[in-house]
């Protein structure tokens, strides 16, 4: 029987081969400076903070740790996001072992982090380049640009890393799973579990659901929001059939549009998954 942690790692694996995602690495489908293989070495080198995670340590640390070791690779970022949604998710599902892992179980973990956690999650800035905006004027002390020069500002306004995330919900949509029960990642596991064929099939068709379902916020970020708006109408069409999801997954790689936030929540709806039974 797999751990969370050895779970959490699959389902960053079962992620990144999952194809078409369009506009996302897969086994199908790279850009030339982030690589399937770059995926697979960040999904192992993610293990020591999801086994921490497992073990009960703080969730801020167990982030850090992960995305250290997720960047020893050469293409730096590669599931910064996904790390953030599967590591109180992980701890959840560690914290009482036998039961199910549910949407109040995560809300608790996530909840209950500390200024600690937010000054960690700070630090994890420190290992890679990170794609965000400027932030607003009232929020220039929080830039994570900054990383861990932060922390006096932290510490001093007694911000949790709940806080930090209902900041960004607005505009994150990792952030926003925090604030709202990881609303979407369990529903994606829903359709997950409810479908045919192989896993990463499955993951691949949620990715396809999700992507039509809101605005990808990292398209968001990297674009704009005309773009993020035009892949979302596009995906519908994909799933109405009216164009190849294939096709639609080779010109969003074309063109340079990355839905980073909808694999994200596609990571940790295969997590959830996973953790609830599903079969490999």
């Amino acid at each position: 029987m797999r751990s969370p942690a050895q779970n959490a790692q699959l389902a960053l694996l079962l992620e990144v081969s999952g194809t078409p995602k369009p506009g996302n690495v897969d086994r199908h489908r790279e850009y030339d400076d982030l690589r399937f293989e770059h995926f697979v070495a960040g999904a192992v080198g993610s293990t020591p903070g999801l086994e921490l995670a497992q073990q009960g340590a703080a969730v801020g640390r167990a982030f850090e740790r992960g995305v250290a070791g997720m960047a020893e690779q050469t293409a730096g970022n590669t599931q910064f996001g996904a790390l953030l949604l599967l590591v109180p998710l992980v701890r959840a599902a560690s914290s009482d072992p036998g039961a199910a892992l549910t949407p109040q179980a995560a809300r608790d973990v996530v909840r209950a982090t500390t200024v600690e956690d937010a000054c960690d999650f700070y630090r994890a800035f420190e290992h890679v380049d990170v794609g965000v905006d400027d932030p607003p004027s009232d929020l220039e002390a929080l830039d994570v640009r900054w990383g861990a020069r932060v922390e006096p500002t932290l510490r001093e306004r007694e911000l949790t890393l709940f806080d930090v995330m209902e900041l960004s919900a607005g505009v994150d949509g990792v952030a926003r799973e925090w604030t709202q029960e990881f609303s979407r990642s369990f529903g994606a596991a829903d359709w997950i579990e409810a479908g045919d064929g192989p896993v990463s099939e499955r993951a691949a068709d949620a990715f396809l659901r999700l992507l039509a379902e809101e605005p990808d916020t990292f398209v968001g970020k990297r674009r704009d929001r005309a773009t993020a708006t035009e892949v979302v109408e596009r995906a519908q069409d994909a799933l109405d059939g009216a164009i190849d999801p294939e096709e639609l997954a080779t010109e969003f790689v074309r063109r340079g549009i990355n839905p980073g936030t909808t694999a994200d929540i596609t990571a940790a709806a295969l997590f959830i998954a996973l953790e609830r039974g599903l079969s490999v």
